[in-house]
């Protein structure tokens, strides 16, 4: 029993395995290159919020079964945000007002994202300007907001299951 304790595989959480699609998602080239995503801090943090809410969304309709599952991705993205702050230097007194900020811009851009996904991609584009572009270079957001709008319905394929053992697509 110790022995498969030390050597044995670690059984992946399924909020581990799902922020791990989620990150790898975000991070992918073509958000910065083709529709030039700031390739920054706020940059990723967006492509993360973005992914997120695409898995937090299409898991409700999962309904109590998918209660616990979202929470702890939840936790674990706040977590993880937390864990950054501290890792690029941001002292104890400040980190809980910053993860604080970043819940307050995740839960605000979650809200946007839903009400403008039910009107279509014009509201989409938007809200994606709004909060990815900063209404900087807002060229590439009705793109950017095609893309959601096909991945929220590429994700309508996926099971429960797909959720727990981290096989998400986007697309």
């Amino acid at each position: 029993m110790i022995l498969q304790r030390l050597f044995g595989q670690k059984k992946l959480d399924p909020s581990e395995a799902l922020y791990g699609a989620i990150v790898a998602a975000a991070r992918q080239e073509k958000f910065y290159a083709k529709w030039l995503v700031p390739d920054s801090i706020d940059g990723r943090f967006d492509m993360m919020v973005l992914h997120m809410f695409l898995v937090l969304d299409r898991m409700r309709a999962f309904g109590a079964e998918a209660n616990d599952l979202r929470q702890a991705l939840t936790d674990r993205f706040f977590a993880e945000m937390d864990a950054a702050l501290r890792e690029v230097g941001v002292g104890d007194l400040t980190v809980g007002k910053k993860v604080r900020k970043m819940a307050e811009a995740f839960y605000g851009r979650a809200t946007a994202y839903t009400a403008a996904m039910a009107s279509g991609e014009a509201s989409m584009a938007e809200a994606l300007a709004r909060n990815v572009y900063a209404e900087a270079d807002t060229s590439k957001s009705l793109e950017l907001a095609q893309w959601s709008l096909q991945a929220q319905h590429a994700m309508e394929k996926l099971t429960l299951d797909n959720f727990r053992t981290g096989q998400v697509r986007f697309e």
